[in-house]
């Protein structure tokens, strides 16, 4: 194990056995659903930076799978939706933090009449070599977790993901991203990685790892701000500002012009007739959005009309659309 995945593992370890609430922060709320109780000490264990858990990825009972078991919050959301003995996987390299995870989920099963423990299936294992076999997963998801890996690691852990989906399977993730160069001190210093803090990519660079992997079409549904890294507190010279993105990667085939990436933009005809057809897949009713992805974007833009308009990226999406 390489020097900064020793360091991971013993802060997660020191966090599955001391809970910290600051490790990771959220904006998200905590789920409010019938019947659905979560106990506290999952949400103090909540090391996440977002949400994975979204209600129109779940439907027809899938089968799940999660990278990363913090303290079983987000697995305990997922069985809500599945509700079948082992419909979940929960994968952890932490055996510190599969057992506190245990305990929780005995707690879960107190406050919920509807959840049983058997409806999680936790297993000890390594995000780049996941206990899972191929192509058997409908949802697999992953919480502050691949923007720990380096470069090669990374790529190794999105390939375990791809490779354990089902076709059109879908990787859910939330991870940090940072738009601004962060110096070799940062980069380099194994326990603000663990942190999830200074392993943030680029969003072009994260979605470029996605696409590498065969990934057809990437969904960024949400982009939020996460943390502040100043010079009082951390070894730079400038104020680096770090986002926090909720990102749905499927397993479609590769468009032969390249990935559908949806960043949130919209194109709305406002012409003399009541639709516009580009002829190529796409029509526009009069007045009326539609999703579209970057590359429809691009398309349409270059036809150089002054009926259509393309709305900048809201980096916000949450299905429907051109493709």
């Amino acid at each position: 194990m390489s020097n900064y995945l020793e360091t991971t593992h013993e802060l997660y370890k020191e966090a599955a056995l001391s809970p910290n609430v600051g490790l990771c922060c959220t904006t998200n709320p905590i789920w409010e659903l019938p019947g659905l109780k979560i106990p506290k000490i999952m949400q103090d264990m909540n090391y996440g930076c977002g949400s994975t858990v979204h209600a129109r990825d779940l439907t027809h009972r899938p089968k799940i799978l999660y990278v990363g078991v913090g303290g079983g919050m987000e697995l305990l959301q997922f069985a809500y939706f599945s509700r079948q003995k082992d419909g979940v996987i929960g994968v952890d390299v932490v055996d510190e933090m599969l057992e506190a995870c245990r305990l929780n989920f005995m707690e879960a099963e107190r406050q919920n009449d509807w959840f049983k423990r058997e409806f999680v299936n936790l297993r000890q294992g390594n995000a780049l070599n996941l206990p899972v076999e191929n192509n058997s997963i409908d949802v697999a998801a992953q919480n502050c977790l691949f923007n720990i890996f380096k470069e090669d690691d990374l790529k190794r852990a999105i390939a375990e993901m791809y490779r354990v989906l089902k076709p059109h399977g879908r990787l859910v993730m939330s991870d940090p991203i940072c738009e601004q160069p962060m110096n070799a001190s940062l980069r380099q210093d194994d326990r603000l990685r663990a942190m999830c803090l200074s392993g943030s990519l680029p969003l072009k660079d994260y979605i470029s790892a996605l696409t590498d992997a065969g990934f057809g079409t990437i969904e960024i549904r949400a982009r939020k701000p996460y943390r502040i890294l100043d010079p009082q507190h951390y070894p730079t010279s400038e104020l680096i500002y770090i986002e926090s993105i909720e990102v749905a990667a499927i397993k479609d085939p590769m468009p032969v012009d390249g990935p559908c990436v949806f960043t949130g933009k919209a194109a709305i005809y406002f012409g003399n007739k009541d639709y516009f057809d580009d002829k190529n897949g796409h029509v526009l009713l009069k007045n009326q959005p539609l999703a579209i992805c970057d590359k429809t974007a691009h398309t349409l833009t270059q036809l150089n009309r002054d009926d259509i308009f393309i709305s900048a990226s809201t980096y916000h999406y949450d299905g429907g659309g051109c493709c």
